[in-house]
């Protein structure tokens, strides 16, 4: 039932004719009200047997320790509900970051700052965050999330509004293209119009922008009313703590994640001393015959690298092992902690990003120049001296 929300109809038989008692389930793909069918996606077994390893906790009973790995994946990581996935994560944090950016250079750097690993050198962006295997690509996000997509949003002729609806995004003077629109942001940043005109758009772009501006101007100070924002020096105290509430959740989140697979990696090691013991005691009354280490290299070489680990871990005689028991509880805990975290991290998120793009829009009506505008324009006039010498 928790599997299929009481969408499918199933049954439940348990094979008792065998020495291995189990159940089959079968499920009808179609839908109980005929409107849709199940769709199997990769790894849905592993949705299934962690569904069936979280009722067997809850009810006491027994859960296989250690499974047969997945591939390219730790059994311990589907535990729980399944996190983001590396790219939502990537989304998250460019939508994160983008609100403060003028240019895409300050994008990037924005994004080494939040601790991604960026290399802009090849044909293709890519984004690699700590714990990560492989690199991102910036295109494969697709949609609002390109490179080209980025550009257009810092520029302001890309906009992600509120409601979950489509809207017109300009692309010239004549032209526009739809774009769909994620729900959770109500304010959009004011184009910077005279920079628009002096990129070459044109008079029809330039009215456009100048009752997007309006209506987005207008948003902003309802924004504020409804939040209770009378003043600049309040909004930027709010942002400021909207950025570093979000900044403490993330990393409550990554600390409990680190835990969890420092927990999980101990575990394995943990099982694997204890099933190659037997065989290293021999190993050691065999006066470490090389005969007998030929015959079980494997296990000895497996046994002296879970020693290893333990020792460079610090385990020892004044530290002992814990239990399989503490870790799978300290783990659970973990997991509890991080839904939890996770339940708010949207809300924390989008809070932070409504704030800070009502921040960038007070900022361009008031004349108020961001540290990365400085530097801009510090550097242009640079490079003007420079060419003048």
């Amino acid at each position: 039932m928790r599997f299929t929300k009481g969408k499918h109809a199933f049954i439940v038989a348990v094979h008792t004719d065998t020495k291995h008692i189990h159940c089959a389930i079968v499920f009808n793909s179609t839908r109980l009200d005929c409107k849709g069918k199940f769709n199997n996606h990769f790894n849905t077994s592993f949705v299934v047997r962690r569904l069936s390893d979280l009722i067997c906790a809850e009810r006491g009973l027994s859960v296989i320790e250690n499974p047969k790995p997945s591939k390219g994946q730790n059994y311990a990581e589907w535990l729980g509900d399944k996190e983001p996935s590396w790219q939502e994560k990537l989304r998250w944090k460019i939508d994160e970051v983008l609100p403060a950016c003028s240019s895409f250079e300050d994008f990037l750097a924005a994004m080494k700052a939040a601790g991604y690993k960026v290399n802009d050198k090849r044909k293709h962006i890519t984004f690699f965050a700590p714990g990560q295997k492989k690199p991102t690509r910036l295109n494969t996000l697709k949609g609002d999330y390109t490179e080209a997509a980025i550009r257009e949003r810092l520029a302001g002729t890309r906009t992600i509004t509120g409601g979950g609806v489509t809207q017109s995004v300009p692309t010239d003077a004549g032209g526009s293209r739809t774009s769909a629109v994620p729900v959770g942001r109500r304010v959009s940043l004011l184009i910077d119009i005279q920079a628009k005109i002096q990129q070459g758009k044109g008079e029809g772009y330039e009215h456009w922008a100048r009752i997007f501006n309006l209506k987005e101007a207008a948003k902003t100070l309802i924004f504020l009313k409804e939040n209770g924002i009378d003043s600049y020096d309040d909004l930027v105290k709010k942002s400021s703590s909207a950025s570093g509430d979000f900044a403490a959740l993330s990393k409550k989140i990554k600390e409990a994640e680190t835990r969890m697979n420092e927990i999980s990696e101990l575990q394995k090691h943990i099982g694997t001393y204890g099933k190659t013991r037997d065989i290293y005691n021999q190993y050691k009354k065999s006066g470490w015959s090389s005969k007998f280490y030929e015959e079980h290299r494997a296990d000895i070489t497996l046994h002296r690298a879970a020693k290893k680990y333990f020792d460079d871990a610090g385990y020892g005689k004044n530290k002992k092992l814990p239990t399989i028991a503490s870790l799978k509880q300290e783990y659970a805990a973990l997991l509890a902690e991080k839904k939890k975290l996770y339940s708010g991290y949207r809300a924390a998120k989008s809070n932070m990003q409504e704030l800070l793009i009502a921040k960038g829009n007070a900022d361009k009506i008031l004349g108020v120049k961001t540290e990365a505008q400085t530097r801009d324009t510090s550097r242009s006039k640079n490079r003007s001296e420079a060419h003048e010498k």
